[in-house]
């Protein structure tokens, strides 16, 4: 059974809190796909999720980097498949290594490469760009 919740973010504080709310109900082995389109803050909501867990704000984007190691309790896994053209690629540069069951790890554009989530992946898709407010669905 699936549990499906509906956010609707007015401003970055409210889009934050709801991140937040999430970031606590993870545990190590949770995997958690977070889409969206160009600008919708995914990785603002990752960013806030990192900073629920680790309590400092190191998270940035990996877009060109593939991949960012958060290092903490539990360690964080920061994954952004914009730039990913070939599945194929996965296994050069090690993706599926972010997958482990002592880890969280927060994937960016996971549309990109589907295959690439472990099954039970948390999805997080949020609706909005620019300055507007946010509707964020929350699927388990």
């Amino acid at each position: 059974m699936s549990l499906v919740q509906h956010e609707r973010a007015a401003d970055v504080v409210a889009f934050e809190r709801v991140a937040a709310q999430l970031g606590r109900t993870l545990r190590p082995g949770d995997a958690v796909a977070v889409s969206g389109e160009l600008g919708a803050g995914k990785t603002t909501f990752i960013r806030a999720v990192v900073r629920t867990l680790h309590g400092a704000d190191q998270a940035t984007s990996p877009t060109f980097t593939l991949r960012h190691r958060y290092d903490g309790e539990p360690p964080i896994e920061h994954v952004d498949l914009y730039r990913i053209e070939d599945p194929r690629e996965t296994a050069e540069l090690g993706l599926e290594d972010a997958f482990a069951p002592d880890t969280v790890t927060l994937v960016e554009w996971p549309e990109r490469l589907p295959e690439l989530l472990p099954a039970g992946a948390l999805r997080v898709r949020i609706a909005g760009v620019g300055d507007g407010p946010r509707t964020i669905a929350i699927e388990r």
